[in-house]
């Protein structure tokens, strides 16, 4: 996969080069590359903004230097096909688990890291003209620019690339993959502080520990994000999830999916 983004503090990007994300990147499995908005300006103050037509507070990022990046950016296709460029924005489509894996079969992405009250909005018009282009937001919340915003979904994203992820199994029992939140995980000493492993993670019983964990993924679901079991269809659920969610409040509605009692 091919990553580039682009941001007037590249050096904000620096942690992508550490751990699995590095080392993908040295084995050749990703060619991330970061650009500097800034080389794109043509004044000695290296301009990226100015004040909002209309009126209203902060500034707005110019037009000129995103296009001549874009302009730069699909000159070095190269034969690649064109990128899907996202669009760090809390005004974006929310970013999850399933779009992860959408984007990760993705040959090229671009991330525009905008800044201020954000990108002039002619530049996604024309950018839209040749290339995908969607604004994705990492959650119902403001940050002050896209960098943050695009090392997440970076990571996010490229560990379900094959070949970053040293044990692909690993991916198959995290949160949201199967819609529920990933059960509680103990390791080494088997007491600690007084407290011990629950036992039947020691029983050596794979088929109790498999249920076990089901269960408690469901139990953690039910407290911490309650609206994810109202995605689930009852049909996807076995005997034993269904009594367990009904200790908890949770049935089946008439629709198929999980409600909470009234």
């Amino acid at each position: 996969m091919r990553l580039d983004v682009l941001s007037i503090f590249p050096d904000y990007l620096a942690p992508l080069r550490l751990s699995l994300i590095g080392k993908a990147q040295a084995a050749g499995t990703i060619r991330l590359s970061v650009h500097d908005l800034r080389d794109y300006t043509h004044d000695r103050h290296r301009t990226v903004d100015d004040t909002p037509y209309g009126g209203g507070a902060g500034m707005v990022m110019r037009p000129e230097p995103w296009g001549e990046a874009f302009d730069d950016l699909l000159s070095t296709a190269d034969g690649d096909p064109r990128p899907l460029v996202i669009v760090p924005s809390p005004a974006g489509i929310r970013f999850n688990q399933q779009l992860a894996r959408e984007l990760a079969i993705e040959p090229w992405l671009v991330f525009a890291c905008g800044r201020y009250e954000g990108i002039d909005q002619r530049v996604f018009d024309h950018t839209a003209t040749v290339a995908r282009v969607i604004p994705v937001s990492l959650g119902d919340y403001v940050l002050n620019g896209g960098e943050v915003a695009a090392m997440a979904m970076i990571e996010a994203i490229a560990r379900l690339i094959p070949g970053v992820v040293g044990n692909p199994e690993s991916l198959t029992e995290e949160s949201h993959e199967d819609g529920l939140l990933e059960y509680p995980v103990y390791t080494k000493p088997s007491t600690w502080r007084g407290l011990a492993v629950p036992e039947i993670l020691l029983s050596g019983n794979h088929a109790k520990i498999d249920r076990w964990r089901r269960d408690e993924s469901l139990r953690r679901t039910a407290r911490q994000r309650p609206d994810l079991l109202q995605e689930l269809p009852a049909t996807e659920l076995d005997k034993a999830d269904l009594a367990i969610l009904a200790e908890l409040g949770f049935t089946p509605g008439d629709d198929g999916r999980i409600r909470a009692h009234i």
